[in-house]
């Protein structure tokens, strides 16, 4: 199995998304890189600043099992209109890699096109930009390779539901949440 992950970071993303996705997949055993759009320190919507480990420009689809793509605002609209990130999430989809979005970063993959039909969630009030998928509500949602998450309270589901795509037993993910503390 695939243990490598690329999260790609714009500035204005949600800080907490892309912490604790990320967080919950490296206590997983998954080797995650950030990855900068447009720069290498990328500032978040409350303003912390994170250090990626490469630029968009620098990475192999190939190399990678899954793609993610934390929310926030303006950084899931950075994300969007950047034709190097729509590439990216069309040629991982194409692949059959894991593209995960959670918040307000399923506009990008709609953008990119590969939603439509697809059961997905997004953070409430950003469904008009989802096209054609069929929204649910839901804190998460996969289709296929496809997964959505709501929003910063479904952040720690969201990185789990990743792990199963990715072949993490059920059973380590509810192991790590109870040590974590975390409800289920």
């Amino acid at each position: 199995m695939n243990k490598k992950i690329v999260m790609l970071l714009a500035d204005g993303f949600e800080e907490t998304e892309a912490i604790a996705t990320a967080d919950i997949l490296v206590r997983l055993g998954f080797e995650l890189c950030l990855v900068g759009v447009g720069n290498e320190h990328v500032t978040g919507g409350h303003g912390i600043t994170l250090k990626t480990d490469r630029l968009i420009t620098e990475i192999e689809l190939d190399d990678f099992a899954a793609l993610v793509l934390p929310g926030g605002m303006p950084g899931s609209m950075n994300l969007r209109d950047s034709g190097a990130v729509i590439d990216l999430v069309q040629n991982a989809e194409v692949a059959g890699k894991v593209v995960a979005a959670i918040c307000a970063a399923p506009m990008v993959l709609a953008q990119a096109g590969i939603l439509a039909g697809k059961r997905v969630t997004c953070y409430p009030g950003f469904e008009e930009h989802l096209n054609s998928a069929i929204c649910t509500g839901a804190r998460c949602e996969q289709d296929g390779n496809i997964i959505t998450g709501q929003g910063v309270g479904a952040s720690f589901e969201f990185g789990a539901k990743i792990a199963l795509a990715l072949g993490i037993e059920e059973a380590e993910i509810e192991q790590l949440f109870k040590a974590m503390l975390i409800a289920k």
